[in-house]
């Protein structure tokens, strides 16, 4: 499993120039057995560079640093997690439509699509969050979206 983690930390060495720390293995799932490598970014990182799965290994990943003002939640209040899903799509949406001509600058993409804007800032790949998200609402295992 370490020799995965170094070939992971070779492969993907350029990324830490944009940020990636990788933070190590974990076992997510004790009764499996099932380990992660375990990483952290800044919120402004293209996460179609990363794979979710890598030679066996799942890749979990932390956000670090200050987020835009469109995914700041009241956390004095203790009740937030149950009211506010921080990473709701309309979230991503309402951000790239605000910052759309500064994220193109930043990822170095004149011409890049709000769609591609969107999979790089959404885990890699936003139709598929949005999705899951509306599953997960319907479900009643994250809170709807309410714009504060």
């Amino acid at each position: 499993m370490f020799e995965i983690l170094k070939d992971f930390e070779t492969k993907y060495a350029a990324l830490k120039k944009k940020g990636l720390k990788v933070t190590g293995l974990s076992l997510i799932d004790p009764k499996r057995k099932k380990h992660a490598i375990m990483v952290s970014k800044p919120f402004l990182f293209d996460n179609r560079k990363l794979p979710k799965v890598y030679l066996g290994l799942s890749i979990k990943g932390r956000i670090e640093g200050i987020l835009p003002s469109e995914f700041q939640i009241d956390k004095s209040n203790p009740e937030w997690s149950k009211m506010n899903y921080i990473w709701a799509p309309e979230r991503f949406e309402a951000y790239v439509e605000r910052c759309q001509d500064e994220l193109k600058t930043y990822f170095q993409n004149p011409n890049m699509t709000k769609t591609e804007i969107l999979d790089a800032l959404c885990f890699g790949n936003f139709e598929e969050h949005k999705e899951k998200s509306k599953q997960l609402v319907k479900e009643g295992k994250i809170p709807a979206y309410k714009n504060n």
